[in-house]
């Protein structure tokens, strides 16, 4: 069993360390596993640090996507203009 790391971290443990380099059509998979145990992590403890990780794991998935992260960042900002952004605390009842 493994799990997607950052790319230092193999040289950080040592010679103990089992790496390899994910092919192109398991990197993407691995990419949104990686998200969601970022995500969860932060959930769980609450802690800004987390969000960090978060973001690194999001600019991956921006450059797979062919973005940039200020491309990805007009795209916010634009749907932000459109439609809001989440500052207001708004819960709407369906």
């Amino acid at each position: 069993m493994g799990k997607l790391v950052r790319d230092g971290i193999p040289a950080i443990v040592g010679a103990g360390a089992v790496a390899r380099v994910l092919n192109a059509a398991e990197y993407p998979v691995a990419l949104r596993a990686k998200l969601n145990e970022e995500v969860a992590e932060y959930l769980e403890a609450h802690d800004p640090e987390e969000l960090a990780d978060v973001l690194e794991v999001l600019h991956a998935l921006t450059a797979l996507h062919g973005l940039t992260p200020q491309e990805l960042e007009a795209r916010r900002v634009a749907k932000a203009d459109a439609r809001g952004g989440f500052g207001g605390r708004v819960w709407m009842e369906f």
